[in-house]
């Protein structure tokens, strides 16, 4: 299901900040060598991640699924001169291909790539988190969300993706692994009274979870 007009979407990225020439060499070099290119974040979504992180200022980010590079390096532009972004990867093969454009900006010494499994990375890190990005395994999220929670920062923002699911969770029945487990997760989100959200329908759907 097309769930934004591509019209409206080439017209919103024309009058969206342009991507810098890193976030460009990622999008090229994704779409021309990773066979799930349409996984990455895209132009929108990342000038919404980077002014976000930019408000906010944030001392710690933490990302669950790093794919090529591109949301990290959006997310830390916010970072203060002496912050961090933990990204964790369970894949080598992307977590090294987001490694090689992470050597090459400006935040290279700021971003901690980790690779492996996040149920079993996301305990073992002290930091009090001001901002997560949840973008990984589906079936994972709620998961995800209850290992974070605990460690973000009142009024810190949880931003999850994929929320609507390619438009499969607004199907009267709704089928298919992933597309229950992102239900299932808007679901818990809603009636979790920690939190109050906002969903957008940025490309595939953004949920912003602030934390009371």
């Amino acid at each position: 299901m097309e769930l934004v007009n591509p019209l409206a979407e080439v017209y919103a990225t024309n009058f969206s900040t342009c991507e810098d020439e890193l976030l460009q060499s990622i999008a090229q070099f994704t779409e021309q060598n990773h066979p799930h290119a349409h996984m990455l974040s895209g132009a929108v979504q990342g000038s919404f991640l980077s002014m976000l992180s930019q408000l906010l200022q944030p001392m710690y980010i933490v990302e669950v699924g790093s794919f090529t590079g591109y949301s990290a390096l959006c997310l830390a532009k916010g970072l203060q001169p002496s912050g961090k972004l933990y990204t964790i990867e369970l894949r080598e093969k992307d977590a090294a291909t987001a490694q090689n454009f992470f050597n090459k900006s400006l935040y290279r010494h700021q971003i901690i790539q980790l690779i492996g499994n996040a149920k079993e990375i996301l305990p073992t890190l002290p930091q009090t988190w001001d901002i997560a990005f949840i973008d990984a395994d589906k079936t994972g999220y709620i998961e995800y969300y209850e290992l974070i929670l605990p460690k973000l920062k009142t009024n810190g923002i949880i931003v999850a993706d994929n929320v609507l699911f390619h438009g499969q969770v607004l199907e009267l029945s709704i089928n298919g692994k992933n597309a229950k487990a992102i239900n299932e997760f808007n679901l818990h989100v809603k009636n979790d009274c920690r939190v109050e959200q906002v969903m957008l329908t940025i490309r595939d759907g953004l949920m912003v979870i602030r934390k009371k």
